[in-house]
């Protein structure tokens, strides 16, 4: 017999079927829910159950203590529902995601370096221990004092992965040691150190609201991480992703984009152009400000993301805001050429 899962304090149900646990149907319904071991050793999944009964099954002590149990929490990966209806905590802030503290110096070699533009390369990283955990959207630091090239700040392009592999997307800058240091001498096989994660441009699962993403540029790093995670869900509200670039070859990702949009009947890819001469036949032309409004009549229901550098961030902003865009649904990364990390709140750390 099916459940009633209710998040609180939003009110949101989400059903439990037969058999599934509290982490199995969350996820199912497009949910967020920080987790690791997902068979009650971690602890990460721990939550307060505000009312009704479960089975908590077999966990250990050092993960949910008696004095956890007795205080109403239990582990949401093993707990499986015995009353009609669940109500656990979860919601608004206390939904958002606990971020990992960030760890330095991790090693990583590099296994691929791809010209995805004239200015921009894409690295694929993989650990040399154990992986690097983070969420879709943070990013990391990377650098080489000894090489000249100074810690900079590039967001992660891809979700988490079981070998733990890390996209970034790196545009070589005018002046930019660290990025002429990136396009110029790392090499395939080279090992680097990443320090991170860092940022907390991950949004709030609790959503119940369709998704717009919007990009310039790398600034399409963390939109890629945050499109790929929320589609392995099976997020259901309808992502549409609009990239502006200047010209055909700052364009790159449509092959993924095709794929993500034939798999996810709720996935819609726009590209426009804002260079004086656009590809011929280009169906969307001019900055994305000034096209929001043939395109969504209201944006009051949405949750926005935005990434570029500061000035198409704040005019993005602006427009959606002007649009009806809940100020708290609107997110943003601006780039700065000077990026620092931004460690999360303490209060979010796990």
């Amino acid at each position: 017999m099916s459940a009633t899962i209710r998040l609180q304090p939003s009110g949101h149900e989400v059903i439990c079927d037969s058999g599934d646990t509290v982490l199995s149907a969350l996820e199912k319904a497009g949910y967020i829910m920080p987790n690791n071991c997902r068979a009650g050793a971690c602890g990460e999944c721990k939550t307060k159950v505000l009312d009704g009964a479960f089975d908590q099954g077999m966990v250990l002590d050092m993960a949910l203590s008696q004095e956890d149990r007795a205080s109403g929490y239990g582990l949401m990966c093993m707990a499986k529902p015995l009353s009609p209806s669940l109500d656990i905590e979860f919601g608004t802030i206390d939904a958002l995601q606990k971020l990992f503290p960030p760890r330095e110096f991790v090693p990583f070699v590099l296994t691929d370096k791809i010209l995805r533009t004239p200015t921009m390369v894409e690295l694929q990283l993989r650990p040399l221990g154990e992986n690097l955990r983070f969420w879709p959207g943070q990013y990391v630091m990377l650098g080489d004092e000894r090489a000249g090239a100074p810690l900079r700040s590039y967001s992660i392009a891809n979700a988490p992965r079981p070998d733990g592999e890390i996209q970034l997307l790196i545009t070589k800058v005018e002046g930019g040691r660290t990025s002429a240091w990136v396009h110029d001498t790392l090499a395939v096989g080279d090992q680097l150190l990443l320090h991170g994660p860092y940022g907390t441009f991950v949004g709030d699962p609790s959503v119940e609201t369709p998704v717009l993403c919007l990009a310039s540029g790398s600034g399409l790093a963390p939109i890629l991480g945050l499109a790929d995670g929320a589609l392995r869900r099976g997020f259901k509200w309808g992502t549409t992703l609009i990239f502006s670039a200047r010209t055909q070859d700052d364009v790159f990702h449509q092959g993924l984009m095709a794929w993500w949009g034939r798999k996810h009947r709720t996935f819609r890819n726009i590209v426009t152009y804002t260079g004086s001469q656009p590809p011929e036949g280009a169906e969307f032309t001019g900055r994305i400000p000034a096209m929001l409004g043939q395109l969504f009549p209201t944006l009051e229901k949405h949750s926005i993301f935005i990434a570029g550098n500061p000035e198409f961030v704040e005019a993005c902003k602006v427009a959606c805001l002007q649009l009806g865009a809940k100020p708290d649904f609107v997110h943003v990364e601006g780039y700065f050429p000077h990026w620092p990390a931004e460690v999360p709140p303490a209060e979010r750390l796990s």
